[in-house]
Parts: C-alpha cells; structure tokens; sequence
C-alpha cells in the first residue's frame, strides 16, 4: 500500500471500464465485485450479444454496449479509461493490441494469450503507448497464496525439493472448452494455475519440459484434445515440479511443497469462493490455518484500478503472462514429440510482493446468470467451476 492510500489521500476519481465479453466469469465473477472495490466502475460492454448486454446491463446499471465489430469505435469514444478482457483465449491480442495502442489500459485474463509470439504483440504495444498491462492472476492478491510464499520465503522448509499438484474438474461436452480444440482444453485452460505456482514457490523460472503425457477418456465425450495431462518440469538447483490436469475427473485443486526441513500443502488451492487454507509440517510439527474467503475478483481489480490511479505499474504484468506461455509451449510440444523439451533462458524482472499486494475485500454473492439461446453466441470464456 502507498502511503497516500494509508492516509487517506488517494483521489476520489475512478477507473472507468469496458467489459469485453459476457460469459459466466464476466458474470458470475467480475462484476459483482465492482461495486465494492470503490475505485472501479463499469460504464459499457463489449459483445456479440445484444440481448444479454441488456440483461445484464439491466443488473448493473449499465446502458452502453458495443458490437465486437465495433470496438475501434469505443476506444475513440473518451467515455473509458480501460478495458477488462474475457474473451476465449485466442481473441485477446485481437482487442489487446489496438486498446494499448489507444492508450486505453488492459486487465486481461489468463493465460495473456495462446503463444509466446502473440503475447510478445501485446507486450510491445504495452511498451510503445504506456498504457497499464496486467494479467489477471487473481491469486497473487490473495492471502493464503501471499502466506504460503512468505513461508517459502522465511527459509522455515529448508532448500526446496519438490512441488506437486493434481488439479481436476468435471467438464462438460456442451461446454465451450469442450469443443474448441487444444487451446481451450486444461493446459492452457488450467495450466497457468501450477506453472505458476510451481514459478512463484521456487522464485526461478523452469529449464526444461521432462516429460508430458496426455490421456483421453472417450466416455469424457470431449473433444479433439488431451482431457488429462501429467507434466514433469526441471528448475534450477534440482528442484522438480509434477502436476496433473483434468476436464474428466471429480474437483480438486492442491499442490504441495517439500523442503529438506519441512513441507506445507495447500487445499484447496485454486479455487474461488470458498477460503484458501494451508497446512505446515515443520519436522513433525504440523499446523493448519484457513484463510479469509475473500472476492478474488474485486481484489484484483481494485489492485489495478491503483495501479492506474496512482501511476505504478502492476506485478503480475505482460511479462509475467509470457513466462506461462514459454513453459505451456514447452508442454504442448513434449506432448506432441513425446520428448523432452528445453526451454530458452527466461529471466523474470519482479516477483510477487506479499506485504504490498494482498487484498481482502469480502465475497459477493453472485447473481443469476444472463444467458441467451442463441448457439452462436457462447463463446465467451466460462471461470473454473
């Protein structure tokens, strides 16, 4: 926290958004969160549905909506400072680019998009206009998460060994990720989740893509891609990092670290709407905490609407998208090889920090979803369910 916010002389002035894209995590997640993060407001929405716009801007108050085709328009209305973006994963350069360029600033969600060479395009156009870039890691901001690091970071494990991680979730074949071929299947989907994870616990960045191996259950009724995958990736200094990825399995969302001086396991994990909660064994001493249940969303929100605001420039950045996508690349091409796959020196400028980033604006409840009937029209991304 700044010192004018602790004093209480930030402005009064908010972040004006656009929301683009209406799907369930725009919904269900993002815009109840608004209201109480008391820098943020929503003045208009991006989408190829007008009939959901309405209803949903009936919800929120909002009466400004664009066509996707329309975007250029709203960039050179002046009526928004940024946008939020919630488009599948392959569309976000597509409205990334020409907003940055716009200077309009752009909170966009993970992954930042489906390669290293397109997250590069929106990095540049960050770099040339100055406008803010960040990506929606809602779990940097979030107190079990920022604990469990300020653990690792206290040297309490001793030298880190290994990391491990199962996340798993029931997906539907009606589902949009259902049908839409790899780059909406669980390694970019849910990927970013212990890639990154497994980045910030050991502070380093992977070298290497030992092994990837993917399953496809046909009774899953799935799509044209990997519903299970089980990664192994090398760090520096010995350390090993293994996780499991799944669209056909009942939920769970942990990962565990061992030290040679102790371990802590994080159950659950990713998840939002419910409390984060960890569990330290030091020797064969073990404690367990439980966690605020906090709006992820606001928070993350809120964090960059400051960011904006105050003229400082947000941790989880482009940059920090673009070393998920090197480690995903790596993986999708050690499934499709079948070999081991080194990855190109990466080196990370900033890390999370846990004393200025936490946030802890209470849950919403969230409201009853808009949805329309037209087939056409579902392609906005859905939030892990």
């Amino acid at each position: 926290m700044s010192i004018a916010s602790a004093l209480g002389l930030t402005s009064s002035k908010k972040v004006r958004y656009a929301f683009v894209a209406l799907g369930d995590i725009t919904q269900e997640a993002m815009l109840p969160g608004v209201k109480h993060t008391g820098n943020s407001e929503v003045v208009a929405f991006v989408t190829g549905d007008p009939e959901k716009a309405r209803g949903v801007g009936a919800q929120y108050g909002v009466t400004e909506s664009y066509g996707y085709e329309q975007f250029d328009t709203l960039l050179a209305s002046g009526t928004i400072d940024a946008i939020y973006l919630a488009t599948p994963n392959w569309r976000h350069a597509e409205f990334a680019v020409p907003a940055l360029k716009a200077g309009i600033h752009v909170l966009v969600e993970k992954p930042l998009e489906i390669s290293a060479e397109k997250s590069r395009e929106i990095i540049a156009a960050q770099k040339a206009s100055g406008a803010k870039l960040m990506v929606a890691y809602r779990l940097h901001f979030e107190p079990c998460t920022l604990a469990t690091i300020d653990l690792i970071r206290s040297g309490q494990l001793g030298d880190l060994l290994t990391f491990s991680s199962t996340f798993t979730q029931m997906v539907s074949p009606v589902n949009h990720r259902a049908t839409s071929g790899i780059e909406a299947g669980p390694i970019f989907d849910m990927g970013p989740y212990p890639i990154n994870a497994a980045r910030y616990i050991f502070g380093d960045e992977p070298t290497e893509v030992v092994s990837a191996v993917g399953i496809r259950h046909p009774e899953a009724g799935l799509g044209d891609f990997d519903d299970t995958v089980a990664v192994t990736l090398r760090f520096p200094q010995n350390r090993i990092a293994q996780f499991v990825l799944s669209y056909y399995g009942n939920t769970l969302d942990s990962y565990s670290v061992v030290g040679t001086k102790g371990s802590v396991e994080v159950n659950p994990a990713y998840m939002y709407g419910k409390p984060l909660e960890h569990t330290v064994t030091i020797g064969e001493d073990k404690s367990h905490a439980s966690f605020k249940n906090t709006d992820h969303f606001g928070g993350e929100l809120k964090y960059f609407s400051d960011c904006i605001l105050e003229d400082r420039e947000p941790e989880p950045d482009g940059e920090e998208g673009l070393a998920d996508l090197r480690v995903i690349e790596g993986i999708v091409r050690a499934l499709q090889t079948g070999t081991s796959q080194t990855l190109e020196p990466f080196t990370r400028t900033k890390r999370i920090d846990p004393k200025s980033q936490e946030q802890t604006l209470s849950a919403q409840k969230s409201p009853e979803l808009v949805n329309t009937s037209n087939p056409g029209k579902g392609k906005d991304k859905v939030p892990l369910n």
